[in-house]
């Protein structure tokens, strides 16, 4: 079990708070509205009412023992940047910050953000492209070189061995998993034998320009 705080219970820090706990960890919530405080009481480990801006307050609840602190404090920049630096004297390990703008994630890493969320243009990313590509159920950008997408195969993949398919050395693209619904299994790292059911999803490593080249659609 690990020791999580979350600043800021609007949808954001309410779900990462909820799913945190749900998955048997120990959840410190902070806010200033004793309404969001209470719908929260379900689910987390220790409340407050406070302001996560004040010093003392972060110093009594002793942060530096968390594993990670998530500061989501919606339009309020300063207050994250404040709550931000103020967590990195205190030895925090790991920092995540729900962001509003590049600019706004540029200064809170500068100040020791560990790592910075910016949900609007994550999703803004996933749909265009489960838009352009109806195949694509779910992208994860690695780096701005690599990506990961979990793909539905298109007929022409349906009965191939990826061997046969062969996205490695005709595109640069790996497959490292299959999700396979019937039977309902994950096979990690499939060899080239492995024949592509019309229930699988595949799991697929590479750069976006070369994945872009993979003819997903009949």
């Amino acid at each position: 079990m690990k020791k999580f705080a979350v600043f800021g219970l609007g949808n954001f820090g309410f779900s990462v708070a909820k799913a945190l706990y749900e998955e048997g960890h120990e959840v410190l919530c902070v806010d200033r509205e004793e309404e969001r405080i209470r719908r929260i009481q379900d689910f987390a480990t220790h409340t407050i009412i406070g302001d996560v801006t004040d010093r003392s307050l972060l110093e009594s609840v002793g942060i530096s023992e968390m594993d990670a602190v998530i500061v989501s404090l919606g339009e309020n920049l300063s207050a994250s940047i404040l709550a931000t630096l103020y967590l990195k004297d205190l030895k925090v390990k790991n920092i995540l910050v729900k962001i509003r703008s590049e600019d706004h994630g540029r200064i809170l890493e500068k100040i020791g953000a560990s790592e910075v969320i910016f949900p609007e243009k994550e999703t803004a990313i996933k749909i265009a492209k489960s838009l352009s590509n109806p195949n694509i159920l779910d992208y994860i950008p690695l780096s701005p070189e690599y990506s990961i997408l979990e793909v539905a195969p298109p007929n022409n993949f349906i009965g191939k061995t990826l061997g046969e398919i062969n996205l490695r050395a005709k595109y640069g693209v790996n497959v490292i998993a299959v999700r396979e619904l019937v039977p309902d299994r994950l096979t990690m790292v499939p060899g080239g034998s492995f024949v592509v059911k019309d229930s699988d999803i595949l799991i697929v490593l590479g750069r976006p320009e070369d994945i872009a080249k993979i003819k997903m659609k009949d």
